[in-house]
């Protein structure tokens, strides 16, 4: 081949391969948006499981504040609070809260509380839990997910947080009592996160504080 050949099929080359650069650029500029709305809608969908949007009439998408506690959620990373009121007033805060110990890894879990202190519902977002065993934390593996919903700092008294083979009130799996276990205890945890800067998380924007 010569070099006249080789050049010229560098450039045909070159010449491909920012026409496909050009494409997935466009391709891209023009599904932005509609990517973006999709996961917005999702996370709704995510949020309304919890919160009926009965319950609700503002957008908690949108009305959103964001904190960080290692602490009480279990990550340092910053976490979003979708913020849920009717006719301006509060109704519930939703929030991603970590069980970092996890059996086989960190649980991550969206935890949605009432304007009470109670709890309105919690979902299992991810997990590496044992199939089988750990993973009837899921909603579609089991109800013992439910068994949060209504319950309090006070219901049952903070000491009964715990499994029942931990003298709590909470069932285990057979077999596998670490990972409800866990669980248990930092859904505890992001009770007492609210309860702690309940004002701060269902403040209005313009009335919104750092919560240490």
């Amino acid at each position: 081949m010569t070099l006249r050949h080789m050049l010229g099929s560098a450039l045909v080359l070159t010449l491909f391969a920012l026409i496909g650069t050009a494409l997935v650029a466009i391709t891209y500029d023009t599904t932005r948006e509609q990517i973006m709305e999709n996961d917005r809608l999702a996370l709704l969908r995510s949020l309304q499981e919890l919160v009926p949007p009965s319950r609700y009439d503002n957008d908690p998408v949108a009305d959103t504040v964001t904190v960080q506690s290692l602490e009480y959620l279990g990550t340092s990373e910053p976490v979003t609070v979708y913020r849920a009121r009717e006719a301006e007033e509060p109704v519930a805060a939703m929030f991603a809260a970590e069980a970092p110990n996890g059996y086989a890894g960190p649980i991550r879990m969206l935890v949605a509380v009432n304007a009470d202190g109670k709890l309105a519902g919690v979902r299992v977002l991810s997990h590496k839990e044992t199939p089988g065993l750990g993973d009837r934390i899921e909603v579609e593996r089991s109800d013992w997910i439910h068994g949060f919903v209504g319950r309090s700092l006070g219901d049952p008294p903070i000491e009964r947080w715990a499994v029942k083979k931990d003298g709590g009130i909470f069932d285990q799996f057979t077999g596998a009592t670490v990972t409800p276990r866990i669980v248990v205890n930092a859904v505890r945890k992001a009770l007492q996160y609210f309860a702690a800067y309940r004002d701060t998380l269902l403040a209005p924007a313009d009335k919104e504080t750092s919560d240490g």
